[in-house]
C-alpha cells in the first residue's frame, strides 16, 4: 500500500472510530444519538482508486445520557463500535452516515464533497414505559430501519454535514433532516480538538411519537393532551477530543449540551429542557 493510500486509510478510519465519541448528539434513538457524527479527524481524500482497499475498525466505550428525550435522569450505555468498508461501500458504524448500525454506499466524491445513501437500524431502545414513571400510559416507541441520504463538505479545518432520514420500517417514526457543523484542530499528528453546533427539524409524525400526547395516551398517564406538528425541535453545541497514541489506536471523548426547542420542548413529556450526554471510547484500526 501507498505512503497516500496509508494515510486515507488511517483517515477513514480515524473518522470510523470517532463515530462513537460522538455518540451522545441526542437521546431518542441511536439515530439521534449519532446525528452529530461524522469524522472529527481530516476526512478521507480518495482520488482514483486509491479507495479501493479494505477497512476496519473495532472499539468499545461508554454512553451517559439522558434516559429519554427531555428527561431529568441519565443512564449509562456501553457502546460497541464495529465497521468494514471497502471502495466506496462500508457496513457497521460510519461517521458521514451518522449511525452505528448502517450498510450503504458513497455516491460522489471528492477533495471537498462526499455524499451518500445508507440503510441504518437502532442500536438503542428509542423509549420504553419501563425508563421512568413519567413515561407510563405512553407505550414504548420501537426500534425502526431508517433510510438515509447523506452530504458532507469539508474546507481546511471546517466540516458540515446535513442528513435526511426516514423510517421505513413502518414504525411511525416518520422523518428527521439534520445538520451540523464543525471546527478542528490540531495542534500534533496525535491530537485533535473540535467543536461545533447542530439542529434538528422533525417531522409531524416524528414529533408526535416522541414529544406528542394523545388521547388514549393521556386517559392512562394523566398527562395533559399534546398535539404538535413538524418544525426544528433541538439545538446543540458539542466539543470532543481524540488522541492517536500510535497509528492504530484512537482514544476520544464528547460532550454535548443539546437543547429542546419551540413545540417539542413545550412538550408535557419534556421534564428538562437542556439534555447533558458524555462518552468515552477506544478504538483499534485494521488497514
Amino acid at each position: 500500500m501507498s505512503s497516500r493510500s496509508k494515510r486515507l486509510g488511517m483517515s477513514l478510519l480515524a473518522g470510523l472510530a470517532l463515530a462513537g465519541v460522538a455518540v451522545t448528539a441526542m437521546a431518542d434513538d441511536t439515530l439521534e444519538l449519532s446525528n452529530s457524527i461524522y469524522a472529527l479527524s481530516k476526512p478521507p481524500e480518495p482520488q482514483g482508486g486509491e479507495w479501493d482497499f479494505w477497512r476496519f475498525a473495532v472499539g468499545a466505550g461508554v454512553v451517559s445520557m439522558p434516559t429519554f428525550p427531555g428527561a431529568r435522569d441519565t443512564k449509562v450505555e456501553g457502546l460497541p463500535i464495529l465497521s468494514a468498508g471497502y471502495g466506496r461501500w462500508f457496513v457497521g458504524a460510519n461517521p458521514d452516515a451518522g449511525s452505528l448500525v448502517s450498510a450503504g454506499a458513497y455516491l460522489y466524491h471528492d477533495d471537498h464533497w462526499r455524499a451518500g445513501v445508507a440503510v441504518s437500524y437502532d442500536f438503542f431502545e428509542p423509549r420504553q414505559e419501563s425508563d421512568d414513571a413519567h413515561l407510563r400510559g405512553l407505550g414504548d416507541v420501537k426500534r425502526t430501519t431508517h433510510g438515509e441520504a447523506f452530504g458532507v463538505f469539508t474546507y481546511d479545518w471546517f466540516t458540515a454535514r446535513s442528513s435526511v432520514i426516514s423510517d421505513i420500517g413502518g414504525n411511525q417514526r416518520g422523518t428527521v433532516v439534520t445538520l451540523d457543523t464543525m471546527g478542528t484542530y490540531e495542534p500534533t499528528e496525535q491530537w485533535s480538538f473540535s467543536a461545533g453546533p447542530g439542529v434538528t427539524w422533525g417531522s409531524s409524525q416524528y414529533n408526535r411519537t416522541f414529544f406528542g400526547v394523545d388521547a388514549t395516551q393521556s386517559a392512562r398517564s394523566g398527562l395533559a393532551p399534546y398535539s404538535l406538528g413538524s418544525g426544528v425541535n433541538e439545538v446543540r453545541v458539542s466539543v470532543g477530543a481524540a488522541y492517536r497514541p500510535t497509528n492504530h489506536w484512537v482514544l476520544g471523548a464528547d460532550i454535548t449540551a443539546a437543547w429542546l426547542e419551540n413545540d417539542a420542548g413545550d412538550s408535557p413529556i419534556v421534564q428538562k429542557k437542556n439534555q447533558m450526554s458524555y462518552g468515552l471510547i477506544a478504538t483499534y484500526l485494521f488497514f
